[in-house]
């Protein structure tokens, strides 16, 4: 008589790695909440300089070393958040069905923040040396830059979308710990409403507070 041999099935199984990941996350969200509050610091007096767009660049040139701050801040939030986005890929996919969406979707949602801090800051150099001699600069585009800082580095939507992303693999497939699901669920949802509002900027408060949740969780309180 012939014998077979029946091949087991192939599963997904979480494997013990590194938390390094984890932790760039952590630094992300630490970085990203420094960067908005550096950009809060850097904003202009508006009951002084409305209208006035050389009031506004003088006010802007008393504030340059908060301005070199909030470079620094969003520029090295640039660098670690892609990792972490790796990393929470790997993570969900180890525990989400084969073929999910859901590690992907939350990648891309923290890669598109990124890219927007990296635009954000994108006319630091332009500016905030420039401040040191205001004559060099255009009124008009001085305060132009003030806008820039105060709105395009705050656009945290994509982390929403990572947020709910994560949150429907936590609660519907195991993914990762609910309370973390929960968490993201929640916040996710807040970022994304305020991100497609036409108060989008708001999504900055939330988005950096709801990455170093999740990240401390998984740095911290993930068995996995």
């Amino acid at each position: 008589m012939s014998s077979t041999t029946v091949e087991p099935t192939p599963t997904r199984r979480g494997t013990a790695t590194s938390r390094t990941w984890a932790w760039t996350g952590v630094a992300a969200g630490v970085l990203g909440i420094a960067a908005i509050q550096a950009s809060l610091a850097g904003s202009v007096d508006w009951e002084k300089s409305a209208g006035d767009p050389v009031a506004m660049l003088e006010d802007a040139a008393s504030k340059q070393t908060t301005y070199l701050l909030f470079h620094l801040f969003a520029a090295l939030c640039v660098v670690v958040l892609p990792v972490f986005a790796a990393g929470l890929r790997r993570r969900l996919d180890q525990q989400a069905p084969a073929g999910s969406l859901h590690g992907m979707v939350a990648a891309i949602g923290l890669v598109l923040t990124a890219a927007a801090l990296l635009l954000g800051s994108g006319l630091d150099t332009q500016f905030t040396f420039a401040f040191s001699d205001t004559e060099m600069l255009v009124p008009e585009s001085g305060a132009f830059y003030t806008d820039w800082v105060a709105t395009i580095p705050w656009l945290w939507l994509g982390a929403g979308v990572s947020a709910l992303a994560l949150g429907v693999a936590s609660l519907r497939h195991a993914a990762a710990p609910r309370w973390i699901g929960w968490v993201s669920v929640v916040l996710g949802a807040l970022t994304v409403l305020t991100g497609v509002s036409p108060l989008q900027y708001m999504s900055g408060f939330v988005g950096p507070v709801w990455l170093l949740v999740v990240a401390l969780g998984f740095a911290l309180g993930d068995r996995r």
